[in-house]
């Protein structure tokens, strides 16, 4: 797909190996996305603008894009609609808002939605600013999130079906001697299952494993503190 700018030239930075963070834009207002293109290009970020959400949809390079800076009025759908079907697609971009219409349902609405924040036109340009800046840091820390817990869903997805038990019942609370009357075995083969997969999820404490496995999703996993703060303790 290429990119296209609000006067229909094509845009084939949108698709190049650039490190700068990408911010998209849609409003049908040619005035309003030039003005948005040229202030956020000014602080080194990439832009790219579009003036329905169709174009948008027809358009859009999740991976490559960083936050999403939507009208609340667009012509051919509501912001907060395509918010909901970018999210019902799996797509969990940040948006920010923009809308010429001070209404404060519409507002509350857009931030339970999880919106970063609801910006009233005319704005001022650090206000915009401020607010990009601010949705660009959560995708980062997202895309942080999940590199993690792809790593980690590697390093499970390479324990044994029976490593993949025993660090069931580990992180669930069982002792040894409970885990090892449930998969009839003995302690000592317990003892060495678990210290198996301590090795290949790549910690040393039970309470690092069940903080990997609450990332992964386990729902009996047991409450812990934060796995950096127990990597260190030993089995």
């Amino acid at each position: 797909m290429t990119a296209r700018n609000p006067a229909g030239r094509e845009d084939r930075s949108f698709i190049a190996e650039v490190p700068r963070p990408t911010v998209v834009v849609v409003d049908d207002d040619p005035m309003v996305r030039e003005t948005l293109k040229d202030l956020l290009s000014s602080v080194g970020l990439r832009v790219v603008a579009f003036g329905s959400a169709r174009e948008l949809l027809s358009e859009l390079q999740p991976e490559r894009t960083h936050c999403l800076v939507l009208d609340i009025r667009l012509p051919d759908r509501n912001g907060l609609e395509l918010q909901e079907e970018l999210l019902r697609a799996n797509i969990a971009l940040p948006v920010i808002f923009i809308s010429g219409h001070a209404d404060v349902r519409i507002a509350v609405r857009a931030m339970k939605a999880g919106a970063v924040d609801f910006l009233a036109k005319p704005f001022g340009e650090q206000e915009v600013l401020d607010a990009v800046q601010a949705a660009i840091r959560r995708d980062q820390s997202r895309r942080e999130v999940e590199a993690i817990v792809t790593e980690l869903q590697r390093h499970f997805h390479s324990l044994t079906a029976r490593e993949q038990e025993m660090m069931a019942y580990v992180v669930s609370g069982r002792r040894n001697k409970e885990i090892a009357a449930s998969m009839g075995v003995t302690e000592i083969t317990v003892k060495a299952h678990r210290i198996q997969v301590m090795k290949k999820m790549g910690v040393r404490s039970v309470a690092a494993l069940i903080g990997i496995a609450q990332l992964l999703g386990h729902e009996h996993a047991q409450p812990t503190a934060l796995i950096g703060k127990q990597m260190s303790t030993p089995l």
